[in-house]
């Protein structure tokens, strides 16, 4: 199959480009590197993104490419001139606020809106009420595809909802014109998937692409990786076991509930509420290096029931599915014997996890139907034969998937073919 759209991913090390095929099926992957001195360096992004898409035309022909889609970190902005000049080195996602700017927020946001918080990018924004020159307050990803074809100033539902975007209106809401920030400033806003452009001729002789690639709104990273799996149906989840325990759901409704993190992006027609805890691998690295998790998970039996109750936590608080900043961990009483210990831990995260998809369905979701799992977590296989276990008790009829790719790349790749 011919090579027809190139994904990029703009994450907090680097840059990573997939190429894929009609079916969405890969054909090469590369990636870049951008240091940490330079994280907030628009022109690095620049220079990232070209030497990954060089490395794919080394691996593989980019003659039939048609469209390209960017993600990039929620919530990453900068400010902009009309040629779309970077005016301040980037604001990172997780950056912080300056207090009072946050409060701004909060007084005239709703509870539920996902621009409220300390690394509000909305607040962080006010910053730049008195900069001059400015056109456009833009996130990375739009920057980057403002840059491939010329036309800056457009963003996509779920790269702007953090800047107070509402999807479900769509359009900016009126509550921020409470605050110190020029609308005119605000990006124009368009569903994920749509082209926005052409790609440059300077750009695509520089990149060897076709005269007529078309450049198309693309989405967050945490967006780009749940598409990645193949999940596409309402009642689809992602579990991602990381440091954290996080997990996204498609929805055909949002689920706002600011007491447990939660906020929805939107998905074409489907939304796509998420929460996180602060249980999982985070936990178990208190107690286990990787070498020793690998070599106990190997002495568990899965089918075999622990009777230990835990709720592991690397430190007190928790987020989701208890909101509880104060809530111990608990991990005793400790079997002398580590691999029982570790079949506690493992155990009583999944019943976490199963906790969480039951909260979201509790909030409005719909109850989950296949859980599709990424993350390093994601490679234990005795870990993952007791989520099995413990999920379907839990949620009886579940069905946990192996997911179609892992590199959030690729599923930018696959808005690309929208």
């Amino acid at each position: 199959m011919k090579a027809v759209a190139i994904g990029i991913d703009l994450g907090t090390s680097g840059i990573r480009a997939a190429l894929v095929d009609a079916r969405r099926d890969v054909v090469a992957i590369t990636g870049t590197p951008i240091g940490a001195a330079e994280r907030g360096n628009p022109d690095a992004w620049w220079r990232a993104l070209r030497e990954a898409v060089g490395a794919l035309a080394r691996e593989a022909s980019l003659i039939d490419v048609e469209s390209i889609a960017v993600d990039g970190t929620s919530g990453t902005i900068l400010p902009v001139d009309a040629a779309g000049c970077p005016l301040a080195p980037a604001s990172l996602y997780n950056d912080r606020a300056d207090p009072a700017d946050v409060a701004c927020v909060a007084r005239v946001a709703p509870p539920g809106s996902a621009a409220r918080g300390a690394s509000s990018p909305l607040a962080r924004a006010l910053a730049w009420r008195n900069l001059n020159g400015r056109a456009h307050l833009l996130h990375e990803a739009d920057w980057l595809a403002g840059r491939l074809c010329g036309r800056f100033g457009v963003s996509d539902w779920n790269n702007a909802l953090k800047t107070g975007y509402d999807p479900a209106l769509p359009g900016w809401p009126e509550w921020l014109g409470g605050l110190d920030l020029d609308p005119a400033l605000l990006p124009e806003v368009v569903p994920p998937g749509q082209t926005i452009g052409r790609i440059s001729g300077p750009n695509a002789r520089d990149l060897g692409l076709p005269a007529a690639v078309r450049i198309v709104a693309g989405t967050t990273d945490g967006c780009a990786a749940f598409l990645a799996t193949g999940a596409i149906e309402e009642g689809d989840g992602v579990t991602s076991l990381g440091t954290t325990l996080t997990l996204k759901l498609l929805s055909p409704r949002p689920v706002l509930a600011p007491g447990y993190g939660i906020y929805s992006h939107r998905i074409g027609s489907l939304w796509l509420p998420g929460g996180a805890s602060n249980t999982g691998g985070g936990a178990l690295a208190k107690y286990f290096s990787p070498a020793q998790l690998a070599a106990l998970s190997a002495r568990i039996d899965p089918s075999v029931v622990s009777g230990l109750d835990f709720y592991p936590l690397p430190s007190a608080g928790e987020r989701f599915p208890i909101a509880d900043d104060a809530l111990p961990p608990r991990e005793t009483p400790r079997p002398a014997d580590d691999a029982a210990f570790l079949h506690g831990l493992l155990e009583s995260i999944a019943r976490i996890e199963a906790a969480a998809y039951r909260r979201l369905a509790d909030l409005g979701a719909p109850l989950v139907k296949r859980v599709f799992t990424v993350g390093g977590g994601a490679r234990n296989p005795p870990w993952a034969a007791i989520r099995a276990r413990v999920l379907n008790e839990a949620l009886p009829g579940v069905e946990l998937r192996s997911p179609r790719a892992l590199d959030a790349a690729v599923g930018t790749a696959g808005l690309a073919l929208a």
